[in-house]
């Protein structure tokens, strides 16, 4: 009996079997459909009950709704029989999409409705007369084809907006299987131009990149009561196993494979769907454009093809040729070029000839047109060839929400962001290089710079290069953070600081590389890895570094106070001035001022995403000057009379700030997982002369800047100058501390006994 009960339990039957995986699962749940709505609707004349969309494809996930269509001939009544379906559907809990037209109504909505007409593209008889099923597909593709120059760009156009909606699969922590740029809607629409006959539909590699797809939409849907698309990240390890991968790195690499696989076919299939508008189908155009753009590769039709007289076999160098023409052009790749130099390449020779490494080097300085055209290497397997390296960064996740890449497109991105600063150093090679292998040893076991530091010299013998080169090169990705991690976290006034970055660095020429490298990397990483302050910093790090390895005697600390704060300190007394997102709080320097502080902006619900404290001259003696950059976590920003207040009444008496931070972190820690890593505390004695640097490396939490300096001060403690430096959902702050005598912290007992403290005031209470 085709009732709701008897849908409800077949399908909660068939997903409780966690051995019915993937299209078994698929097909599953299409077979118990089918059979239940076929009894539903019986011998029901003049009527087609018609499945669209992805339950016409076959490929319902627990969580799908039905779209259908119920098709009736003209002047026949069906509101009851519609009614008579439609309700036991929503009485068994599932989503329904429907609608009941006859076939001309049918195409008429497909005339004038994109999503319409691709759900009907997918039309699949299920139950009722099949000629009106069949007549409705006949009149569908052929309403398609014929009005393809107005319904493809309409179709292109959606797929670019989509794009801007839910951004790129392979790049997203958490993705959107459906709607992200890379996932299942893409390759809909590929199909879709496929069926105008204006492009081959998905091929091998992209059906199989869309089953992995499915096959995980169908285990989050299973593990969730909403049905929904996007893969959150507590639910990926999960869906990893019930599919029978047991790393979740792995898992989130064939996902994102996938996720470039299918973006790459849909920028090629949109791309003819677009040429083919303008094809001599609807009229003259003009005939295509063919040049030269290198030996043996010319332009045909706005794309790069290989020469009619050019061999990849007897020229290995080829491919090389052929990316830097495309990327110094701004092309794409044909695919059928793609496709021969994959199949008839012949390696390049090891060690590279200096036209390879020239080619390669000038694919890197095109800038932004070089990502496309790696891509398509890449999408090939020419880049593993090239650069067996390669693989191990390929498609890897960061587990950092301040990064928006995978390491490998990481990589791109910032040869592409050095590429605009090669007017900046003396060898812009190295720049480019320097950029593109900097985090080589991502994909590899340890610690990725001591890793990449031992492939670097066998890619540099690879690559041609001389060893004075290959010893830049290593020093490098030896040092690619040195100069952001030295400006952020230590103090620059201290001449210890620029003397290690001097003896780390070596030479000017160095130095300048990594000064570029440092702002390509940021801004490849994202926008939280970059700003005025921090590039303020590195600037003045990079010239103090400069003077020193020149021999320029006692270089001078610019102020990293801007005008305005300084005139702040001279004025004496307590000062509060709120600019945007940044906190300068003045005031006469006494012990334990910046616990007082952070426990107030945590109190007005403010994230801390970094912090100096300085100690300035002022008329009335010195000044301790405190510059946070904090937003509110959550909701509006706080009222900026009361805040001042409170800053006033904390420098006088912070008796009650404990006990109202205390209230305030168990309201918000009872809900929060825990961290994915344990706090460390590192001592750095190498770092300053007059002071202990202590660094604090740990999740974000609420008020934890307050509970650690906090514990300083309790410790009997003074904090000469501090860095706090927020990294996505992580911290790293550094203190420079003396005892009660103005001296460094040498003993180790002592030491033992703030580590433990420390490490404990970065749990919540």
């Amino acid at each position: 009996m085709a009732d709701a009960a008897s849908l409800r339990d077949a399908r909660a039957a068939l997903l409780a079997r966690t051995d019915v995986v993937g299209a078994d699962l698929r097909a599953g749940l299409t077979d118990v459909a089918d059979r239940w709505l076929t009894e539903l609707l019986g011998d029901a004349p003049d009527v087609a009950l018609v499945a669209v969309g992805g339950y016409g494809r076959r490929e319902p996930a627990a969580g799908s709704d039905f779209d259908l269509l119920l098709l009736h001939r003209d002047g026949v009544d069906v509101a009851a029989l519609a009614e008579s379906i439609w309700y036991p559907i929503w009485d068994a809990g599932v989503g329904l999409d429907h609608s009941v037209r006859t076939v001309q109504q049918a195409i008429g909505v497909a005339q004038e409705d994109l999503k319409a007409v691709l759900g009907m593209l997918n039309a699949r008889h299920v139950a009722g007369d099949p000629e009106l099923s069949a007549e409705l597909h006949r009149q569908v593709f052929a309403m398609w084809r014929r009005d393809t120059r107005k319904r493809l760009p309409e179709l292109v156009d959606a797929v670019r907006a989509r794009t801007e909606r839910s951004g790129e699969l392979a790049f997203l922590l958490e993705p959107d299987l459906k709607e992200s740029r890379g996932g299942m809607r893409d390759v809909n629409a590929m199909t879709a131009i496929a069926a105008a006959q204006v492009a081959d539909g998905p091929d091998e590699r992209v059906r199989a990149a869309y089953t992995w797809l499915l096959d995980i939409r169908g285990e989050l849907h299973r593990r969730s009561s909403r049905g929904t698309d996007r893969l959150v990240k507590q639910e990926q390890a999960p869906v990893a196993a019930a599919l029978g991968v047991a790393d979740v790195d792995e898992f989130l690499r064939r996902l994102f494979d996938a996720g470039r696989t299918i973006s790459f076919a849909t920028d090629d299939s949109c791309r003819r769907a677009m040429a083919a508008t303008r094809s001599s189908r609807w009229g003259r155009r003009t005939k295509p454009v063919r040049r030269p753009l290198a030996d043996g590769v010319v332009e045909h039709d706005g794309e790069v093809y290989l020469a009619r007289d050019a061999d990849p076999a007897t020229d290995p160098i080829l491919v090389l040729r052929a990316a830097a023409a495309a990327a110094q052009a701004g092309l794409p790749i044909a695919m059928h070029t793609l496709r021969r130099l994959a199949a008839e390449s012949a390696p390049v020779p090891e060690p590279w000839p200096e036209a390879a490494r020239d080619a390669f080097v000038e694919i890197l300085g095109s800038g932004r047109s070089a990502i496309p055209v790696v891509e398509s290497l890449d999408q090939f397997g020419l880049m593993v060839r090239l650069l067996p390296e390669w693989e191990h960064v390929r498609c890897k996740a960061q587990h950092n929400a301040v990064h928006r890449f995978t390491v490998d497109r990481h990589l791109v991105e910032s040869a592409a962001e050095a590429a605009a600063l090669t007017r900046r150093v003396a060898r812009p090679d190295l720049l480019l290089l320097g950029a593109f292998f900097h985090d080589i040893g991502k994909g590899l076991p340890g610690d990725h710079t001591d890793a990449g530091v031992a492939v670097m010299p066998a890619i540099g013998e690879r690559l041609g290069l001389a060893p004075a080169d290959i010893a830049v090169l290593t020093t490098m990705v030896r040092h690619h953070l040195l100069l952001p991690d030295t400006a952020t976290r230590r103090d620059l006034a201290d001449p210890t600081t620029v003397e290690l970055v001097a003896a780390a660095v070596g030479d000017r020429t160095t130095l300048e590389l990594l000064h570029a490298l440092t702002e390509a990397d940021a801004a490849a990483t994202g926008p939280a890895a970059w700003g005025d302050w921090k590039a303020r910093l590195v600037s003045q790090l990079v010239s103090l570094t400069a003077a020193t390895l020149a021999g320029e005697p006692d270089p001078v600390v610019e102020p990293t106070l801007d005008p305005a704060q300084l005139a702040l300190a001279e004025r004496g007394g307590l000062g509060v001035d709120v600019s945007g997102t940044q906190v300068t709080i003045v005031a006469p320097d006494r012990s334990g001022l910046l616990w007082r502080w952070a426990a107030v902006l945590a109190l007005h619900r403010l994230e801390i995403r970094s912090a100096r404290a300085e100690s300035v001259s002022g008329s009335a003696g010195p000044m301790a000057v405190t510059v946070f950059e904090a937003a509110p976590r959550f909701g509006s920003p706080p009222d900026i009379d009361a805040l001042r207040t409170d800053i006033r009444r904390a420098y006088d008496d912070p008796a009650d700030l404990a006990a109202k931070l205390a209230d305030r972190e168990r309201t918000y820690a009872a809900d929060l997982p825990a961290p994915a890593a344990p706090p460390d505390v590192l001592w750095f004695d190498d770092a300053s002369r007059t002071a202990s640097v202590v660094e604090v490396r740990a999740h974000d939490v609420l008020g934890l800047l307050y509970r650690l300096t906090r514990v300083l001060a309790d410790h009997g403690l003074d904090v000469r100058s501090a860095r706090i430096h927020t990294l996505g959902a992580d911290v790293i702050d550094t203190f420079y501390v003396v005892d009660a005598r103005g001296a460094p912290i040498t003993d180790q007992s002592t030491r033992q006994v703030l580590d433990a403290a420390l490490k404990a005031a970065c749990q919540p209470s």
